[in-house]
């Protein structure tokens, strides 16, 4: 693995200089991760306003691990702009009639799937509901945002509100979609019915809960609302907190919230940390590098029991050792939620079972994508296929050239600062 990569600091004259020059936004193509020269990419030591081509050839995207070759210019793009090198000058209010495009989800993979769609029709009729506010915001930097100092606020890259405006879409924000009726096309919603010629899924998981830990006492940080009343919870002083699953999100959380000073104590039903990475070592270098943060790792066990004492928890494995806590996180992985799939009578392995190459469900006009979806009964639950996937959905929705998605490996960026690590 190369050492962090160091980015040329400017003198002051050319500091001066540059001052002169906007700085640019550059898009990662795997992930749609973007590069920001002035705000640059503090974890892997860029420095805030480094420029693009300051960067080292073997820096690596922060979400997915990428190379620099990897990335382009990036400017987000807006309707009238799009309108205008559209093919057809037909508004969207003209189309009438017509049902056109409802995403259900306001996540990265509801937004890239409207933003593929409209890069492809600049008048196609879309609608997105969301069950929050569908403000954008990088879900993996909740994770390191704590020992960064960064206000939740701060990670929002775009409101919802802006996102809708900027790409002509409906957005139904804070509405639950509640039933899809595929006879006839409809999406029942907490606020009345859509129709629709395309439906989309991307709807994502929800984190998984074994039986032993009771929802109104353990905290599962799966988005940023979740993330922001945690904070709250912990406040300013250092705490007990107790991490059940050492995977992914688990080992990434514990050790920002050690960084930050908190007393970390993680459970695992494996030995090591990131067992699914056991091939690389990447629990064992893991463990060296927590020597010197508050963390202690216990693996081997199940958690039995959580009783609430006091203003405390006290949990007990099933091995009879107890540990007590002022805040529990689960992140023991995801499931995706089954009522709308199973309700429409789509096919169902896992999740939602989709056809490889287009992305389709078992009904043709219904497509999915993200964390919800599984090909051959296998789930991806990483940032990295997203974009693809989106860009497949548009073109087969579009009737434009098709995009066959294709399931290929991809680096996992493991944003332990303790011990960054590019997995496979």
């Amino acid at each position: 693995m190369s050492a962090t990569p160091q980015a040329r600091t400017p003198t002051a004259e050319a500091a001066a200089s540059l001052g002169a020059q906007p700085y640019h936004r550059y898009i990662c193509h795997a992930c749609g991760y973007i590069y920001d020269e002035a705000e640059g990419d503090p974890d892997s030591g860029l420095a805030a306003g480094t420029r693009y081509e300051d960067i080292p050839e073997d820096w690596a995207c922060p979400l997915c691990g990428v190379t620099k070759a990897d990335f382009s210019l990036y400017e987000a793009p807006a309707i009238d702009a799009l309108r205008a090198a559209s093919t057809t000058s037909v508004p969207v209010a003209s189309r009438h009639g017509a049902a056109g495009v409802v995403i259900v989800g306001g996540g990265r993979a509801g937004w890239q799937v409207a933003e593929a769609l409209r890069a492809l029709d600049a008048s196609l009729p879309i609608t997105l509901v969301s069950a929050c506010a569908a403000d954008l915001y990088d879900k993996p930097l909740l994770s390191v945002a704590v020992a960064r100092g960064l206000d939740p606020a701060a990670l929002v890259r775009e409101c919802g509100a802006d996102a809708a405006r900027r790409l002509g879409v409906r957005l139904l924000a804070h509405t639950h979609a509640v039933r899809i009726c595929a006879d006839t096309r409809t999406l029942r919603t907490t606020r009345g019915s859509l129709r629709y010629d395309h439906l989309v899924l991307a709807h994502g998981a929800q984190a998984a809960l074994p039986p032993a830990l009771p929802a109104a006492w353990v905290w599962r940080v799966n988005h940023l609302g979740a993330y922001c009343r945690l904070r709250q919870a912990l406040g300013e002083q250092p705490k007990d907190v107790l991490i059940v699953g050492a995977g992914l999100i688990g080992s990434e959380l514990g050790n920002d919230l050690a960084i930050a000073g908190h007393r970390l104590t993680v459970l695992d039903t494996q030995a090591e940390p990131l067992a699914r990475w056991q091939a690389e070592q990447a629990g064992s270098r893991l463990l060296e590098a927590w020597k010197d943060l508050p963390i202690r790792f216990v693996g081997g066990v199940q958690v039995a029991q959580v009783e609430k004492l006091g203003g405390r928890y006290r949990i007990t494995t099933t091995c009879g050792q107890k540990f007590a806590a002022d805040q529990v996180v689960a992140a023991t992985g995801l499931a995706t939620p089954s009522r709308l799939a199973q309700g429409a009578g789509l096919d169902w392995n896992q999740g939602i079972a989709v056809q490889a190459a287009t992305l389709r469900t078992s009904d043709p006009h219904i497509h999915a994508l993200g964390d919800c979806i599984t090909i051959d009964g296998q789930a991806s639950r990483f940032i990295e296929p997203i974009l693809r996937q989106a860009r497949t959905i548009a073109a087969d929705i579009c009737a434009a050239e098709p995009v066959p998605y294709q399931v290929k490996p991809a680096p996992v960026r493991v944003k332990t600062s303790a011990c960054p690590m590019t997995l496979h």
